[in-house]
């Protein structure tokens, strides 16, 4: 399978701009032929706590966005946002959905709400771990904050042959999303794909430094500063090959 990581600068708090601004993007990605594109966390308003303004309930317009992009181009397009599935619940989850050309759609609700900033008092954390599979590759979401729990990854190792990880990483903590995303892809034996923004929102400033790391933790693809789409073929057959040669897992 061939997996797109758009690393994007996000409009704050302006989804119809960053609507506008992604669609020939993801056109482009899937003209270069990606199966799966995975866009940065809170990907159509930033990572904000004013929760009041931008949250949606499932039927808004960054679900639809995305549900109406992965029929057009026929793929599959994952991207976070922040979701109240009932009217009245108190505070959203930050969600991230992958949805599927045919109206397929997988949530996860994100597990480790970040506290240091305050996103505990703002979001509901999610309760629910998962792993499900596209084009037969199993993959395991996870949003920012997650990738610092080692214990989640380890949780899923065995039914997972891809760890995918949304995120507004800070550049002032950016060493230490890079050492994280290929400590996770190291320990596991598994395929990692670590997608960041860039620019800046909320009084931060982001660098991406997203990248897609091999289940041996060899670099693929990574990229630091600027808008841009990285591709990698992310298979199952590599990651059986890697835990035949380097059997770990079973040590655990």
């Amino acid at each position: 399978m061939k997996i797109a990581a758009i690393q994007h600068a996000i409009s704050w708090e302006d989804p119809a701009e960053n609507f506008a601004r992604l669609a020939p993007t993801l056109a482009s990605a899937r003209g270069d032929g990606a199966d799966l594109i995975v866009l940065p966390e809170m990907f159509a308003c930033g990572f904000s706590m004013n929760t009041e303004a931008i949250a949606e309930r499932e039927d808004g317009p960054t679900l639809a966005f995305l549900r109406e992009r992965a029929a057009a181009l026929r793929c599959w397009i994952a991207g976070s946002m922040p979701i109240r599935t009932r009217a009245a619940q108190a505070r959203p989850t930050n969600s991230l959905f992958f949805c599927g050309p045919d109206g397929e759609q997988h949530r996860y609700d994100k597990i480790h709400p970040f506290s240091y900033a305050g996103e505990h008092e703002r979001y509901e954390a999610g309760t629910t771990r998962m792993t499900f599979e596209i084009h037969g590759v199993r993959i395991t979401p996870f949003v920012c904050y997650d990738l610092r729990f080692a214990n989640e990854f380890w949780e899923r190792a065995e039914e997972t042959d891809c760890y995918v990880v949304v995120a507004n990483w800070p550049d002032k903590r950016a060493h230490h999303w890079s050492a994280l995303l290929r400590a996770r892809a190291i320990e596991n034996l598994a395929w990692v794909v670590g997608v960041n923004r860039v620019g800046d929102g909320g009084g931060l400033t982001y660098n991406g430094e997203s990248a897609i790391i091999d289940p041996t933790g060899e670099v693929v693809a990574r990229n630091r500063g600027g808008e841009t789409t990285l591709f990698a073929e992310v298979t199952r057959a590599r990651v059986m090959e890697t835990r035949t040669r380097f059997p770990f897992l079973q040590d655990r």
